[in-house]
């Protein structure tokens, strides 16, 4: 909860408060991805007395400090949809057979968990085999989308393949959420997009995938 004070005027906002370093991108970057920010408003400068008496601090906060903002905000959203509008206008103005896919978390039994924000999907099933438990930090309401590895291949291919002609979109949303509503009607009627891993499909999978791995390991 935050409370301002203007004047006489008290105003609470129902809103998390967090301390920060604008310095420290990784914890800046879990900030926005954990609580799905989606403005940025960039205050922390140090003014020009201040500045002046400490050049290396101002240097890093002025500075650095702006650019692990501008870091933060194109990598959750500038750039892709960036690339997207690019996408749209080569494909108007030259012609250029554009298509693109917004994918979800992808959900894979290959490869290890590599620290990323929907990664706990694939380590609870690591942790699933190892130990028999698996410690959420998500709230219980929290809903953020996945994605099986199969399903991505097939869209892939499926989009490639399907005949220009048939496109009405060249975006196509193949998650439910993220950050809570993407609409995939345009891929299911443009290419009759059907995802054919439901979640059953993948637990299923991911476990008999993960669990194989583990045994092997614990045989050699």
């Amino acid at each position: 909860m935050l409370m301002l004070i203007i004047g006489k005027n008290i105003i609470i906002f129902n809103c998390p408060f967090i301390y920060s370093d604008i310095l420290d991108y990784k914890n800046l970057r879990e900030i926005v991805v954990n609580n799905r920010i989606s403005w940025l408003i960039h205050y922390s400068v140090l003014l020009s007395a201040v500045g002046e008496a400490n050049v290396s601090l101002a240097r890093d906060v002025n500075i650095t400090g702006l650019h692990n903002v501008l870091d933060i905000a194109a990598e959750h959203g500038v750039s892709k949809v960036h690339a997207e509008l690019m996408g749209e206008h080569y494909h108007h103005r030259y012609g250029l057979d554009f298509r693109c896919l917004r994918y979800p978390g992808i959900t894979s039994a290959d490869s290890q968990p590599g620290g990323g924000t929907t990664d706990y999907a694939v380590q609870i099933f690591h942790d699933a085999v190892k130990t028999g438990k698996f410690e959420c930090n998500l709230r219980p309401d929290t809903r953020l989308p996945m994605m099986f590895i199969n399903n991505v291949l097939r869209a892939t291919l499926e989009v490639l393949e399907a005949p220009a002609e048939t496109l009405v979109s060249l975006l196509f949303l193949l998650a439910d959420s993220w950050p809570m509503v993407l609409d995939n009607s345009s891929a299911c009627s443009d290419w009759g997009w059907k995802h054919n891993y439901g979640l059953p499909e993948l637990v299923q999978t991911m476990l008999n995938f993960t669990g194989s791995d583990s045994r092997k390991a614990r045989a050699n």
